[in-house]
């Protein structure tokens, strides 16, 4: 089976090197800073700093797997087609790509309600319906964005992402010089969960990194992919990183750890009036705004894109409900109602954690399918493998420790959805592994 759609909104060579880092940090900065920063102080206490080079190195580890299958088999259909290439078109496929697809539209509602809750900090809003009202806005915005094609969107995301790492660099080191280089937070003995909180965080983390996904699910169409897409995925990372870390310490250096949890949907610009002042608040927030409306945009097209993928492979079913145009059009749709639909009736914290347990799982499943069918296509060795396995198993164990303690409905929530998802793959396919699998390759 060919993976690669013809639908002409895949271009082979029409995405550079550069181009796909932008995309890829695109989507990272904006939920890793301005959504994940608070929250990953609560569970993780003074260290938190850590936590993003822990979610960096375990996401790095993972990427090794995504990168040998598509330099085995470049392709616009990304984790869909990894996913087929090792268990088939069935079942299991099937859900573990829904799963990817619908932690994307998680990602997509959390930075659209980080994006309210920065938009009415100078207001002094932090609840009510003005919040998932904008939230739903900034969605809409980002539909209206896309349908006008792909090349707006990629010019879009290269300006966005080099105005997003200018910004939020000047922000950190500014916070970090003004304070002189003291921390408050490190300072702060407030650590009530431990080695298992600080575990715990490392999923939060590893969302902040996981928009790497979005590179591998471009495969085909980056220029030179064999070399480009394994570059861009460490250039995203690498350079994710370095910029989680100054935020992270420029924070840490004006909050304690109480004050950046009391201020986890908005921490950083909390953070930057003590350090800053007024004009350095006014100017963190505009800086916040435009950078999590951007990563809405970038996450939208990608997860719209992976929907198409998954129609045209005849992994999940398609109607059209009376709408013309391409599929990808109708994608679109699906997505911006699903986003929607969560940020009315989520938080960001309960939006971040049904994300984490969607994406570990689906990366577990992938870990476990390269090493178990395609260890061999592709030279991959066992060790990384293994290891993603582990990690993934130990920290979403974490995850959800703390999570039965302070928010069970929220471990009910995801347990049953990926339940459900797979229940609705197996009716609707009737298959759970293709026997053809190794025909069909």
């Amino acid at each position: 089976m060919d993976h690669d759609t013809k639908n002409e909104s895949y271009t082979q060579n029409s995405i550079t090197l550069k181009g796909a880092v932008a995309m890829g940090t695109g989507v990272m900065i904006g939920a890793g800073i301005f959504a994940l920063t608070g929250q990953i102080a609560e569970l993780a206490g003074p260290l938190f700093p850590l936590a993003f080079v822990a979610g960096a190195l375990v996401t790095g580890i993972s990427a090794y797997g995504y990168v040998k299958m598509v330099n085995a088999w470049p392709s616009s259909g990304g984790i869909a087609m990894i996913l087929h290439k090792c268990y088939g078109a069935g079942g299991i496929a099937a859900g573990a790509a829904l799963l990817m697809a619908l932690s994307m539209i998680i990602a997509e509602s959390l930075v659209a309600r980080t994006f309210a809750a920065y938009f009415l900090r100078p207001f002094d809003i932090t609840g009510g319906p003005l919040v998932p009202a904008l939230a739903v806005s900034v969605i809409l915005f980002a539909f209206l964005v896309n349908i006008a094609g792909n090349r707006s969107i990629g010019l879009f995301s290269i300006v966005m992402a080099i105005a997003k790492i200018g910004g939020i660099a000047a922000f950190g080191i500014a916070a970090l010089w003004s304070s002189g280089f003291e921390f408050a937070s490190v300072s702060d003995e407030r650590d009530p969960f431990g080695a298992v909180g600080f575990i715990a965080s490392i999923a939060l983390a590893i969302l902040a990194f996981k928009g790497f996904t979005t590179i591998t699910n471009s495969g085909a169409e980056i220029t030179h992919p064999h070399r480009n897409v394994g570059r861009a995925i460490s250039i995203s990372i690498a350079a994710c990183v370095v910029l989680y870390l100054l935020v992270a310490f420029g924070v840490g250096a004006s909050l304690s750890i109480d004050e950046i949890i009391a201020a986890r949907d908005y921490s950083l610009a909390e953070a930057a009036q003590p350090a800053l002042g007024q004009l350095g608040f006014e100017l963190t927030v505009v800086l916040a705004v435009v950078a999590t409306a951007s990563a809405v945009l970038a996450s939208v097209f990608a997860v719209s894109r992976m929907l198409a993928m998954l129609t045209e492979m005849k992994m999940i079913p398609h109607r059209h409900f009376g709408m013309s145009g391409p599929i990808q059009r109708h994608t679109l749709v699906y997505t911006v109602v699903m986003a929607s639909m969560l940020a009315i009736f989520f938080d960001l914290s309960r939006i971040a954690s049904l994300g984490v347990f969607f994406y570990l799982v689906m990366d577990m499943i992938v870990q476990f399918g390269i090493w178990r069918f395609r260890r061999g296509d592709t030279g991959a060795s066992a060790v990384p493998l293994l290891g993603t396995l582990l990690l993934d198993g130990s920290i979403l164990s974490a995850f959800a420790l703390m999570k039965l303690k302070s928010d069970p409905s929220i471990v009910a929530y995801a347990v049953l959805s990926i339940a459900a998802v797979f229940v609705f793959e197996r009716l609707y396919l009737r298959k759970w592994i293709e026997v053809e699998r190794q025909a069909a390759a």
